[in-house]
C-alpha cells in the first residue's frame, strides 16, 4: 500500500512539475517574441528619426546656401552702387 501512495505521490509531483514547465516555455516564447517585435519597432523607430535628420539637415543647408547667395548678391549690389556713385 505504501509503494502504490508512494508512487502516486512522485507520479503527481511529476505532472505537477511538468505544467509547470510547460507553462514557463510558452511564457518565455511569448516573452521573446514580444521583445523581438518591441527591437523591430524601436529599430524602424530609429531608422525613421535618422532619415527625417538627414532631410531637415538638408534642408538647413540649402535654406543657409540660399542666404549666402542673397547676402552676397546684396553685397555685390551695394558694391555697384558705391562703385558708381564714386565716379
Amino acid at each position: 500500500m505504501r509503494k502504490i501512495v508512494l508512487a502516486a505521490a512522485v507520479a503527481g509531483a511529476a505532472l505537477s512539475l511538468a505544467a509547470c514547465g510547460s507553462k514557463s516555455t510558452d511564457a518565455t516564447s511569448a516573452t521573446s517574441d514580444s521583445a523581438m517585435a518591441d527591437a523591430n519597432a524601436n529599430a524602424d523607430a530609429a531608422a525613421s528619426a535618422a532619415s527625417q535628420a538627414s532631410t531637415d539637415a538638408a534642408a538647413a543647408a540649402s535654406e543657409a546656401g540660399s542666404a549666402a547667395d542673397a547676402t552676397s548678391a546684396t553685397d555685390n549690389t551695394s558694391a555697384t552702387s558705391t562703385t558708381t556713385s564714386a565716379d
